[in-house]
Protein backbone atom coordinates (compact mmCIF):
# COMPACT_ATOMS: atom_id res chain seq x y z
CA UNK A 1 0.00 0.00 0.00
CA UNK A 2 1.59 3.29 -0.86
CA UNK A 3 1.55 5.99 1.62
CA UNK A 4 -0.36 9.40 1.56
CA UNK A 5 2.11 11.79 1.45
CA UNK A 6 -0.79 14.47 2.15
CA UNK A 7 -2.26 12.67 4.88
CA UNK A 8 1.49 11.78 6.31
CA UNK A 9 2.50 15.51 5.75
CA UNK A 10 -0.65 17.07 7.74
CA UNK A 11 0.82 13.86 10.75
CA UNK A 12 4.11 15.02 10.42
CA UNK A 13 3.20 18.85 11.07
CA UNK A 14 0.59 17.94 13.51
CA UNK A 15 2.92 15.94 15.82
CA UNK A 16 5.47 18.55 15.66
CA UNK A 17 2.60 21.85 16.56
CA UNK A 18 1.47 19.53 19.34
CA UNK A 19 4.65 19.24 21.18
CA UNK A 20 5.51 22.93 20.18
CA UNK A 21 2.28 24.41 21.43
CA UNK A 22 2.69 22.91 24.76
CA UNK A 23 5.62 25.12 25.41
CA UNK A 24 4.96 28.87 23.56
CA UNK A 25 1.59 28.45 25.62
CA UNK A 26 3.46 27.85 29.30
CA UNK A 27 6.50 30.39 28.63
CA UNK A 28 4.20 32.99 27.34
CA UNK A 29 2.08 32.88 30.77
CA UNK A 30 5.14 32.13 32.85
CA UNK A 31 7.27 34.98 31.62
CA UNK A 32 4.76 37.27 32.67
CA UNK A 33 4.68 35.77 36.07
CA UNK A 34 8.18 35.73 36.71
CA UNK A 35 7.44 39.74 35.79
CA UNK A 36 4.92 40.10 38.52
CA UNK A 37 7.05 38.20 40.85
CA UNK A 38 9.82 40.33 40.22
CA UNK A 39 7.30 43.50 40.52
CA UNK A 40 6.19 42.57 43.81
CA UNK A 41 9.47 41.55 44.95
CA UNK A 42 11.14 44.95 44.11
CA UNK A 43 7.97 46.63 45.47
CA UNK A 44 7.48 45.75 48.99
CA UNK A 45 11.21 43.70 49.53
CA UNK A 46 10.00 40.65 50.64
CA UNK A 47 12.19 37.97 50.34
CA UNK A 48 9.21 35.11 49.30
CA UNK A 49 8.81 36.69 46.05
CA UNK A 50 12.72 36.64 45.30
CA UNK A 51 12.95 33.05 45.90
CA UNK A 52 9.83 32.34 43.63
CA UNK A 53 11.00 34.41 41.09
CA UNK A 54 14.08 32.94 40.59
CA UNK A 55 12.95 29.01 41.12
CA UNK A 56 10.85 29.58 38.48
CA UNK A 57 13.62 30.91 36.38
CA UNK A 58 15.05 27.90 36.09
CA UNK A 59 11.87 25.97 34.58
CA UNK A 60 11.01 28.58 32.39
CA UNK A 61 14.82 28.07 30.61
CA UNK A 62 14.21 24.85 29.94
CA UNK A 63 10.68 25.60 28.67
CA UNK A 64 12.32 27.87 26.72
CA UNK A 65 14.90 26.17 25.15
CA UNK A 66 12.69 23.08 24.57
CA UNK A 67 10.13 25.84 22.65
CA UNK A 68 12.46 27.53 20.59
CA UNK A 69 14.11 23.58 19.24
CA UNK A 70 10.60 22.43 18.27
CA UNK A 71 9.77 25.90 16.60
CA UNK A 72 12.28 25.38 14.60
CA UNK A 73 11.75 21.65 13.31
CA UNK A 74 8.13 23.62 12.43
CA UNK A 75 9.62 26.11 10.45
CA UNK A 76 11.58 23.66 8.14
CA UNK A 77 8.32 21.88 6.96
CA UNK A 78 7.32 24.79 5.13
CA UNK A 79 10.26 24.17 2.69
CA UNK A 80 10.54 20.24 2.94
CA UNK A 81 6.28 19.26 3.00
CA UNK A 82 4.65 22.55 2.42
CA UNK A 83 6.82 23.80 -0.51
CA UNK A 84 3.95 24.80 -3.04
CA UNK A 85 2.47 26.15 0.13
CA UNK A 86 5.00 28.36 0.40
CA UNK A 87 5.69 29.17 -3.09
CA UNK A 88 2.33 30.88 -3.03
CA UNK A 89 1.68 32.32 -0.07
CA UNK A 90 5.72 32.77 0.86
CA UNK A 91 5.25 37.05 0.23
CA UNK A 92 2.51 37.41 2.80
CA UNK A 93 3.36 34.77 5.26
CA UNK A 94 7.50 35.04 5.22
CA UNK A 95 7.59 38.60 6.58
CA UNK A 96 5.14 37.68 9.13
CA UNK A 97 7.33 35.28 10.12
CA UNK A 98 10.50 37.27 9.82
CA UNK A 99 8.71 39.65 12.41
CA UNK A 100 8.12 36.73 14.63
CA UNK A 101 12.31 36.56 14.85
CA UNK A 102 13.24 40.29 14.62
CA UNK A 103 10.35 41.34 17.23
CA UNK A 104 10.49 37.88 19.54
CA UNK A 105 13.51 36.32 19.61
CA UNK A 106 16.30 38.97 19.43
CA UNK A 107 14.80 41.12 21.77
CA UNK A 108 14.28 38.19 24.32
CA UNK A 109 17.70 36.36 23.84
CA UNK A 110 19.18 40.12 25.00
CA UNK A 111 17.28 40.42 28.06
CA UNK A 112 17.14 36.36 28.56
CA UNK A 113 20.61 36.46 29.34
CA UNK A 114 20.15 38.54 32.26
CA UNK A 115 17.04 36.52 33.45
CA UNK A 116 18.91 33.47 33.53
CA UNK A 117 22.97 34.85 34.87
CA UNK A 118 22.67 38.61 35.98
CA UNK A 119 20.24 37.98 39.32
CA UNK A 120 23.53 39.00 41.28
CA UNK A 121 25.43 41.44 38.77
CA UNK A 122 22.40 44.26 38.17
CA UNK A 123 20.32 45.83 40.28
CA UNK A 124 16.83 44.60 41.30
CA UNK A 125 15.01 46.44 39.23
CA UNK A 126 16.94 45.78 36.10
CA UNK A 127 16.25 42.30 36.59
CA UNK A 128 12.94 42.72 37.26
CA UNK A 129 12.65 44.73 33.53
CA UNK A 130 14.62 42.08 31.98
CA UNK A 131 11.90 39.63 33.01
CA UNK A 132 9.12 42.47 31.96
CA UNK A 133 10.69 42.55 28.68
CA UNK A 134 11.54 39.02 27.99
CA UNK A 135 7.44 38.90 28.45
CA UNK A 136 6.56 40.97 26.03
CA UNK A 137 8.93 39.25 23.47
CA UNK A 138 6.75 36.12 23.96
CA UNK A 139 3.66 38.32 23.64
CA UNK A 140 5.14 39.39 20.71
CA UNK A 141 5.97 36.33 19.47
CA UNK A 142 2.37 35.01 19.75
CA UNK A 143 0.88 38.09 18.04
CA UNK A 144 2.95 37.28 14.66
CA UNK A 145 2.27 33.63 14.70
CA UNK A 146 -1.70 33.94 15.27
CA UNK A 147 -1.35 36.78 12.79
CA UNK A 148 0.22 34.45 10.10
CA UNK A 149 -2.47 31.50 11.54
CA UNK A 150 -5.45 33.55 11.43
CA UNK A 151 -4.68 35.17 7.76
CA UNK A 152 -4.91 31.20 6.69
CA UNK A 153 -8.57 30.96 8.33
CA UNK A 154 -9.62 34.68 6.99
CA UNK A 155 -7.33 35.34 3.78
CA UNK A 156 -7.50 39.05 3.38
CA UNK A 157 -5.89 41.93 2.11
CA UNK A 158 -3.78 40.53 -0.84
CA UNK A 159 -4.48 39.68 -4.53
CA UNK A 160 -3.09 37.12 -6.83
CA UNK A 161 -0.52 38.00 -9.55
CA UNK A 162 1.36 34.99 -11.18
CA UNK A 163 -0.20 32.40 -9.34
CA UNK A 164 1.63 33.66 -6.39
CA UNK A 165 -0.76 35.80 -3.29
CA UNK A 166 1.37 39.43 -3.15
CA UNK A 167 0.24 41.94 0.37
CA UNK A 168 -1.98 44.49 -0.86
CA UNK A 169 -2.66 45.93 2.70
CA UNK A 170 -1.00 44.87 5.43
CA UNK A 171 -2.53 46.21 7.85
CA UNK A 172 -6.08 43.84 6.64
CA UNK A 173 -3.28 40.70 6.52
CA UNK A 174 -2.45 41.28 10.26
CA UNK A 175 -5.16 42.31 11.41
CA UNK A 176 -7.95 40.12 9.80
CA UNK A 177 -10.80 39.18 10.60
CA UNK A 178 -10.42 36.11 12.78
CA UNK A 179 -6.93 37.85 14.49
CA UNK A 180 -8.70 39.94 17.52
CA UNK A 181 -10.73 36.83 18.65
CA UNK A 182 -7.99 34.50 18.08
CA UNK A 183 -5.11 36.13 19.77
CA UNK A 184 -7.26 37.64 22.96
CA UNK A 185 -8.38 33.54 23.40
CA UNK A 186 -4.73 31.82 22.71
CA UNK A 187 -2.93 34.44 25.01
CA UNK A 188 -5.90 34.28 28.27
CA UNK A 189 -5.30 30.42 27.85
CA UNK A 190 -2.00 31.25 27.95
CA UNK A 191 -1.85 32.53 31.40
CA UNK A 192 -4.47 30.32 32.26
CA UNK A 193 -2.52 27.33 31.79
CA UNK A 194 0.25 29.11 33.39
CA UNK A 195 -1.85 29.81 36.61
CA UNK A 196 -3.20 26.05 37.18
CA UNK A 197 0.41 24.62 36.94
CA UNK A 198 1.41 27.22 39.29
CA UNK A 199 -0.98 26.43 41.19
CA UNK A 200 -0.35 22.78 40.96
CA UNK A 201 2.62 23.45 42.33
CA UNK A 202 1.86 25.02 45.53
CA UNK A 203 -0.79 23.27 46.33
CA UNK A 204 1.77 19.63 45.97
CA UNK A 205 4.00 21.77 48.10
CA UNK A 206 1.54 21.93 50.74
CA UNK A 207 0.46 18.12 50.50
CA UNK A 208 4.36 17.59 51.34
CA UNK A 209 4.44 20.09 54.30
CA UNK A 210 7.34 21.96 52.51
CA UNK A 211 8.08 25.61 50.91
CA UNK A 212 5.07 26.19 52.95
CA UNK A 213 5.68 30.09 52.45
CA UNK A 214 6.00 29.89 48.81
CA UNK A 215 3.35 27.08 47.85
CA UNK A 216 0.78 29.51 50.08
CA UNK A 217 1.77 32.79 47.83
CA UNK A 218 1.93 30.30 44.83
CA UNK A 219 -1.93 29.29 45.68
CA UNK A 220 -3.42 32.73 46.68
CA UNK A 221 -1.66 34.56 43.77
CA UNK A 222 -2.93 31.22 40.94
CA UNK A 223 -6.37 31.26 42.32
CA UNK A 224 -6.70 35.31 41.90
CA UNK A 225 -5.46 34.82 38.51
CA UNK A 226 -7.59 32.10 37.78
CA UNK A 227 -10.88 33.16 39.17
CA UNK A 228 -10.73 36.30 36.84
CA UNK A 229 -9.50 34.66 33.55
CA UNK A 230 -11.29 31.20 33.62
CA UNK A 231 -14.89 32.80 33.39
CA UNK A 232 -13.09 35.57 30.97
CA UNK A 233 -11.96 32.67 28.46
CA UNK A 234 -15.65 31.25 28.58
CA UNK A 235 -16.77 34.77 26.80
CA UNK A 236 -13.89 35.38 24.46
CA UNK A 237 -14.48 31.65 23.54
CA UNK A 238 -18.08 32.52 22.82
CA UNK A 239 -16.71 35.77 20.41
CA UNK A 240 -14.48 33.48 18.81
CA UNK A 241 -17.17 31.03 18.09
CA UNK A 242 -19.59 33.56 16.70
CA UNK A 243 -16.96 35.20 14.32
CA UNK A 244 -15.95 31.49 13.22
CA UNK A 245 -19.72 31.40 12.79
CA UNK A 246 -19.28 33.89 10.10
CA UNK A 247 -16.34 33.30 8.34
CA UNK A 248 -16.06 29.46 8.26
CA UNK A 249 -19.76 27.81 9.27
CA UNK A 250 -18.77 24.35 8.34
CA UNK A 251 -16.15 24.42 11.18
CA UNK A 252 -18.89 25.17 13.72
CA UNK A 253 -21.11 22.67 12.03
CA UNK A 254 -18.70 19.93 12.56
CA UNK A 255 -18.04 21.24 16.33
CA UNK A 256 -21.66 21.29 17.32
CA UNK A 257 -22.44 18.14 14.84
CA UNK A 258 -24.48 19.85 13.12
CA UNK A 259 -25.93 18.20 9.96
CA UNK A 260 -29.69 19.48 9.01
CA UNK A 261 -29.69 23.31 8.72
CA UNK A 262 -32.95 23.73 7.92
CA UNK A 263 -33.71 22.73 11.51
CA UNK A 264 -32.70 24.78 15.14
CA UNK A 265 -28.97 23.20 15.86
CA UNK A 266 -29.44 21.07 19.15
CA UNK A 267 -26.31 21.36 21.67
CA UNK A 268 -24.96 17.94 21.73
CA UNK A 269 -23.76 17.10 24.90
CA UNK A 270 -22.46 13.65 23.50
CA UNK A 271 -23.15 12.08 20.28
CA UNK A 272 -21.12 10.10 17.92
CA UNK A 273 -21.23 11.30 14.02
CA UNK A 274 -21.55 9.44 11.28
CA UNK A 275 -19.89 10.80 8.41
CA UNK A 276 -20.54 8.49 6.16
CA UNK A 277 -24.47 8.21 6.90
CA UNK A 278 -24.18 12.12 7.54
CA UNK A 279 -26.31 12.07 10.76
CA UNK A 280 -25.28 11.52 14.44
CA UNK A 281 -25.83 8.48 16.75
CA UNK A 282 -26.29 7.92 20.61
CA UNK A 283 -27.32 11.38 21.31
CA UNK A 284 -27.57 13.07 24.75
CA UNK A 285 -28.41 16.90 23.41
CA UNK A 286 -29.81 20.07 24.81
CA UNK A 287 -33.09 21.03 22.23
CA UNK A 288 -31.58 23.93 20.51
CA UNK A 289 -29.15 24.62 22.25
CA UNK A 290 -26.52 25.42 20.06
CA UNK A 291 -29.65 27.90 18.32
CA UNK A 292 -29.67 29.52 21.76
CA UNK A 293 -25.65 29.90 22.29
CA UNK A 294 -24.51 30.90 18.41
CA UNK A 295 -28.04 33.04 17.41
CA UNK A 296 -29.65 34.00 20.20
CA UNK A 297 -33.03 32.47 19.15
CA UNK A 298 -34.55 29.23 19.82
CA UNK A 299 -35.60 29.12 16.24
CA UNK A 300 -31.96 30.30 14.65
CA UNK A 301 -30.52 28.29 11.96
CA UNK A 302 -26.88 27.72 10.92
CA UNK A 303 -25.27 26.09 8.13
CA UNK A 304 -25.46 22.36 8.16
CA UNK A 305 -22.66 20.02 7.08
CA UNK A 306 -24.93 18.71 4.29
CA UNK A 307 -24.93 21.60 2.78
CA UNK A 308 -21.79 21.47 1.49
CA UNK A 309 -20.11 18.31 -0.69
CA UNK A 310 -18.33 15.60 1.92
CA UNK A 311 -15.17 16.52 0.10
CA UNK A 312 -15.89 20.31 1.65
CA UNK A 313 -16.08 19.09 4.99
CA UNK A 314 -13.67 18.75 7.62
CA UNK A 315 -13.08 15.60 9.59
CA UNK A 316 -16.24 15.71 11.64
CA UNK A 317 -15.60 13.15 14.02
CA UNK A 318 -12.18 14.79 15.35
CA UNK A 319 -13.60 18.21 15.61
CA UNK A 320 -16.55 17.70 17.60
CA UNK A 321 -14.79 15.08 19.87
CA UNK A 322 -11.79 17.81 20.72
CA UNK A 323 -14.09 20.96 21.15
CA UNK A 324 -16.07 18.65 23.56
CA UNK A 325 -12.63 18.03 25.61
CA UNK A 326 -11.73 21.63 25.13
CA UNK A 327 -15.12 22.57 26.84
CA UNK A 328 -14.99 20.27 29.65
CA UNK A 329 -11.58 21.18 30.85
CA UNK A 330 -12.81 24.80 30.38
CA UNK A 331 -15.86 24.49 32.53
CA UNK A 332 -13.69 21.93 34.74
CA UNK A 333 -11.37 25.08 35.25
CA UNK A 334 -13.95 27.64 35.77
CA UNK A 335 -15.36 25.77 38.56
CA UNK A 336 -11.71 24.99 40.26
CA UNK A 337 -10.73 28.33 40.46
CA UNK A 338 -14.36 29.93 41.64
CA UNK A 339 -14.26 27.09 44.50
CA UNK A 340 -10.85 27.95 45.29
CA UNK A 341 -12.10 31.84 45.30
CA UNK A 342 -14.71 30.31 47.90
CA UNK A 343 -12.06 28.35 49.96
CA UNK A 344 -9.82 31.86 50.30
CA UNK A 345 -12.71 33.57 50.75
CA UNK A 346 -13.72 31.00 53.84
CA UNK A 347 -10.03 30.89 54.95
CA UNK A 348 -10.16 26.93 54.69
CA UNK A 349 -7.59 27.10 51.25
CA UNK A 350 -4.50 26.01 52.26
CA UNK A 351 -6.45 23.34 54.93
CA UNK A 352 -8.66 22.07 52.51
CA UNK A 353 -6.91 18.61 51.20
CA UNK A 354 -8.96 16.90 49.01
CA UNK A 355 -8.63 20.60 46.77
CA UNK A 356 -4.88 20.57 47.24
CA UNK A 357 -5.00 16.99 45.55
CA UNK A 358 -7.41 17.61 42.99
CA UNK A 359 -5.19 20.75 41.87
CA UNK A 360 -2.21 19.48 42.26
CA UNK A 361 -2.79 16.20 39.84
CA UNK A 362 -4.45 18.81 37.16
CA UNK A 363 -1.72 20.41 36.35
CA UNK A 364 -1.82 19.58 32.94
CA UNK A 365 -5.68 20.96 32.41
CA UNK A 366 -4.74 23.97 30.96
CA UNK A 367 -2.48 21.95 28.21
CA UNK A 368 -4.70 19.55 26.97
CA UNK A 369 -7.13 22.50 26.91
CA UNK A 370 -5.10 24.07 24.36
CA UNK A 371 -4.00 21.08 22.33
CA UNK A 372 -7.33 20.56 21.51
CA UNK A 373 -8.15 24.05 21.02
CA UNK A 374 -5.80 23.92 18.16
CA UNK A 375 -7.29 20.68 16.86
CA UNK A 376 -10.67 21.93 17.06
CA UNK A 377 -9.12 25.22 14.97
CA UNK A 378 -6.45 23.37 12.22
CA UNK A 379 -8.61 20.52 11.61
CA UNK A 380 -11.87 22.41 11.40
CA UNK A 381 -9.96 24.60 8.50
CA UNK A 382 -9.77 21.17 6.27
CA UNK A 383 -9.77 20.37 3.82
CA UNK A 384 -8.20 24.06 3.02
CA UNK A 385 -5.09 24.94 3.45
CA UNK A 386 -5.66 28.78 2.91
CA UNK A 387 -9.67 29.03 3.71
CA UNK A 388 -11.67 29.48 0.48
CA UNK A 389 -7.93 29.63 -1.58
CA UNK A 390 -6.02 26.93 -0.88
CA UNK A 391 -6.58 23.14 -0.80
CA UNK A 392 -4.54 21.76 1.70
CA UNK A 393 -3.86 18.49 -1.19
CA UNK A 394 -2.25 21.15 -3.51
CA UNK A 395 0.41 22.73 -0.93
CA UNK A 396 2.27 19.78 -0.11
CA UNK A 397 5.67 19.63 -1.86
CA UNK A 398 6.63 16.62 -4.33
CA UNK A 399 7.91 14.06 -2.31
CA UNK A 400 7.50 10.42 -1.73
CA UNK A 401 5.55 9.56 1.43
CA UNK A 402 7.63 6.83 2.25
CA UNK A 403 9.86 9.97 2.91
CA UNK A 404 7.72 12.01 5.04
CA UNK A 405 7.23 8.25 6.72
CA UNK A 406 10.70 7.89 7.64
CA UNK A 407 11.28 11.45 8.80
CA UNK A 408 8.68 11.61 10.54
CA UNK A 409 9.90 8.08 12.46
CA UNK A 410 12.91 9.47 13.22
CA UNK A 411 10.61 13.09 15.08
CA UNK A 412 9.04 10.45 17.02
CA UNK A 413 11.95 8.93 18.66
CA UNK A 414 13.97 12.57 18.56
CA UNK A 415 11.41 14.22 20.35
CA UNK A 416 10.27 11.31 22.68
CA UNK A 417 14.21 11.03 23.92
CA UNK A 418 14.91 14.79 24.26
CA UNK A 419 11.48 15.84 25.24
CA UNK A 420 11.42 13.12 28.26
CA UNK A 421 14.87 14.73 29.94
CA UNK A 422 14.01 17.95 29.32
CA UNK A 423 10.42 17.25 31.26
CA UNK A 424 12.34 15.03 33.50
CA UNK A 425 14.73 17.76 34.53
CA UNK A 426 11.19 20.24 34.89
CA UNK A 427 10.25 18.06 37.88
CA UNK A 428 13.42 17.82 39.42
CA UNK A 429 13.37 21.59 39.67
CA UNK A 430 10.36 21.69 41.06
CA UNK A 431 10.29 18.56 43.63
CA UNK A 432 13.73 20.76 44.84
CA UNK A 433 11.81 23.92 44.86
CA UNK A 434 12.63 27.37 45.91
CA UNK A 435 16.03 27.63 47.75
CA UNK A 436 15.22 28.70 51.32
CA UNK A 437 18.71 29.49 52.05
CA UNK A 438 21.43 31.82 51.14
CA UNK A 439 21.49 34.24 47.89
CA UNK A 440 23.05 32.67 45.49
CA UNK A 441 23.48 33.56 41.60
CA UNK A 442 21.21 32.79 38.87
CA UNK A 443 20.74 29.90 37.83
CA UNK A 444 23.72 27.68 37.22
CA UNK A 445 23.29 25.69 33.60
CA UNK A 446 27.21 24.80 33.15
CA UNK A 447 28.00 21.31 34.19
CA UNK A 448 25.83 18.40 35.12
CA UNK A 449 22.27 20.04 34.58
CA UNK A 450 20.77 18.11 37.11
CA UNK A 451 23.37 19.01 40.44
CA UNK A 452 20.98 21.98 40.09
CA UNK A 453 18.41 20.18 41.18
CA UNK A 454 19.94 18.31 43.95
CA UNK A 455 18.45 18.93 47.63
CA UNK A 456 19.97 22.11 49.38
CA UNK A 457 18.19 21.37 52.69
CA UNK A 458 16.12 18.94 54.42
CA UNK A 459 12.93 20.90 54.76
CA UNK A 460 9.76 18.05 55.07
Amino acid sequence: MDADPVLLARLQFAFTVVFHIIFPSFTIGLSAWLATLGGLWVYTGEERYQLLMRFWVKIFAVSFGMGVVSGIVLSYQFGTNWSRFSAFSGDVIGPLLGYEVLAAFFLEATFLGILLFGFSRVPPWLYTLSAAVVAFGTMSSAFWILAANSWMHTPVGYAVQNGVAVPVDWLQIIFNPSFPYRFAHMLNAAYLTTAFVVLGVGARFLLEGRHLSEGRTMLRMAIGLAVVLAPLQLFIGDQHGLNTLEHQPIKVAAMEGHWDGSKPADFHIFAWPDEKAGKNRFEISIPRGSSIILTHSLDGLIPGLLSVPPDQRPPVTIVFFAFRIMLALGFFMIAAALYGAFLWWRGTLFEARWFLRVVANTWWAGFVAVIAGWVVTESGRQPWLIYNVMRTADGISPVPGATVLGTLALFIVAYGIVFSFGIYYMNRLIKHGPDSGGHHDAPNFSGNPLAAAQPANREH
